[in-house]
């Protein structure tokens, strides 16, 4: 008698290995030709845009022959159809327009057809950046000459920069548990060499080289839920305003723009709410770091290189929430609502606890006549960390007579509004407002005679607007104006005006 049984099992092995091979395979396939049909549809309408423009140059070389004397039109024959011809000026702008979309479609079709970067681990891997140089013109004192937040009593200052520049890699990674995986990390090189980390333990504390981490991100990405950890704004600010000459610091920050970037691990999930209709939940783990202002003070009154955080003495993460209201399932760039929250308690090394706490509204609404209008705001306490308060966390005193530290938390308000008008695919303006104000009252019994203008600062005014304009897909070039008004709790208040010239070559 002859048994079959092993030879059936390796049998068995071996077709399934051939079948998940051919799965594999298949999907490989499957995916090359969504690519290649992308790329033959691309090509296809730049074909068909190329049509239109030899037809509507035709067009117009008729028009430019036709007399310009005839006094009455020949009426047309009643079996002939007879047509409107469009004005010489008309069809000028329309050829124009076919130009300007013929161009972006063509620099998208050549993205498509880039080599990729590969990594060690056979992934693709993609090198972005922003080639970025900035002039300046301060007609007063600033914080930063290159990067303004505050305005100061003094002098103005005229300079460039190209320090803003931004580098980033973009990974495409496998599938894992039926999700997609990506990440990307961004750099520049505003970091400073000479700062002192022992000042402050804010989120500049490990990035004070020339080459300064700005964001990561990395995410496991299904159908409808993403979760993922990064150094990144915090999810009830998803927004910015848009600037080509804040860059290094974001447009609006310190003004109502709560923007630094903070570790965080959280998780989405998109519902469909109505055939038109999508909601967005998020929550994520967030740990902020101190905001600039907050003395590094440990419990026996000396100061040490690399403290804690009060929001990581505490030992309990802070948390974040959001829903949003998107406006289409199909178009998540399109307008949307969203309210948001977070919570973090915080502990001092000198026995003060403090609990830090935001409620958020934010907003994108695409308006008629081709107009966007974006902005965010808030109302909490203890937002310094965040990028609000006013550089501050909480105020302090201290006794020299009983040698104890006196501190109180920080009520806060603020946020930002833009208004985008995009007058073609390569001009677009945008005019913006933030104000980030603390609680005077709360300020003033801890105002510092003869103190710096953070100390004392309450309230950050920014008017900005600018006019951006991208000739192709990889340079662009703006003209900017900002305002800047900062008032302390005592004192008069600063104000400066900032003219920007920014030029890009994006690769």
């Amino acid at each position: 008698m002859v048994f079959f049984g092993p030879s059936v099992h390796v049998l068995g092995a071996q077709t399934t290995s051939q079948e998940s091979l051919s799965q594999q395979i298949q999907k490989l396939t499957d995916s090359m030709a969504r690519t290649q049909a992308q790329l033959e549809e691309s090509q296809r309408q730049l074909d068909e845009m190329r049509k239109q423009l030899t037809a509507l140059q035709r067009q117009l070389a008729q028009s430019g022959s036709t007399p310009a004397t005839t006094t009455s039109p020949v009426p047309a024959p009643a079996s002939s159809s007879s047509t409107t011809r469009p004005s010489p000026a008309a069809t000028t702008t329309a050829i124009e327009d076919l130009r300007e979309r013929q161009a972006m479609l063509e620099s998208q079709i050549a993205t498509h057809e880039q080599t990729k970067v590969e990594s060690e681990s056979k992934y693709p891997v993609k090198v972005t950046g922003l080639l970025l140089l900035n002039g300046f013109v301060n007609t007063g004192a600033v914080d930063m000459a290159a990067t303004p937040t505050v305005a100061l009593p003094g002098s103005g200052s005229t300079g460039a920069t190209v320090r803003q520049t931004v580098l980033g890699l973009d990974a495409r990674g496998p599938h894992l548990f039926g999700a997609r995986s990506y990440a990307n990390l961004r750099v520049d090189f505003d970091g400073s060499p000479q700062s002192n980390s022992t000042n402050y333990s804010g989120y500049y504390n490990s990035n004070t080289t020339l080459l300064r981490l700005r964001t990561a991100y990395a995410a496991l990405q299904w159908k409808h839920t993403e979760a993922y950890f990064s150094l990144d704004r915090p999810i009830f600010s998803p927004d910015t305003p848009t600037s080509l000459t804040a860059v290094a610091v974001p447009p609006l920050a310190w003004s109502g723009n709560l923007w630094t970037w903070n570790p965080q691990v959280g998780v989405t999930q998109d519902l469909g709410f109505a055939s038109s209709r999508d909601v967005r939940l998020q929550a994520a783990l967030i740990d902020v770091g101190d905001a600039p202002l907050s003395p590094v003070i440990s419990a026996s009154g000396t100061t040490t290189g690399t403290p804690p955080s009060t929001a990581e003495q505490s030992r309990w993460p802070g948390v974040e929430a959001r829903v949003a209201l998107l406006g289409s399932m199909l178009n998540h760039d399109g307008s949307r609502v969203g309210l948001g929250g977070y919570f973090a308690p915080h502990h001092t090394t000198l026995g003060h606890n403090f609990d830090a706490w935001a409620g958020t509204l934010d907003w994108r609404l695409l308006l008629p006549a081709r107009l966007q209008l974006t902005g965010s705001f808030y109302r909490g306490m203890a937002l310094g960390g965040l990028g609000g308060g006013a550089y501050k966390d909480f105020a302090y005193r201290f006794d020299p007579d009983s040698g104890d530290y006196y501190l109180r938390s920080l009520d806060d308000v603020g946020g930002w509004a833009q208004l985008k008008e995009k007058l073609t695919e390569r001009v677009e303006l945008n005019a913006a407002f933030g104000l980030d104000d603390v609680f005077a009252g709360e300020l003033r019994p801890y105002a510092v005679s003869g103190g710096t203008m953070y100390q004392n600062l309450a309230r950050n005014r920014t008017y900005t607007g600018n006019v951006i304009y991208s000739p192709s897909a990889y340079l662009q070039f703006s003209l900017e104006y900002r305002h800047l008004e900062s008032s302390p709790v005592v004192g008069p208040s600063a104000g400066s005006n900032i003219i920007s010239l920014g030029a890009g070559y994006k690769f």
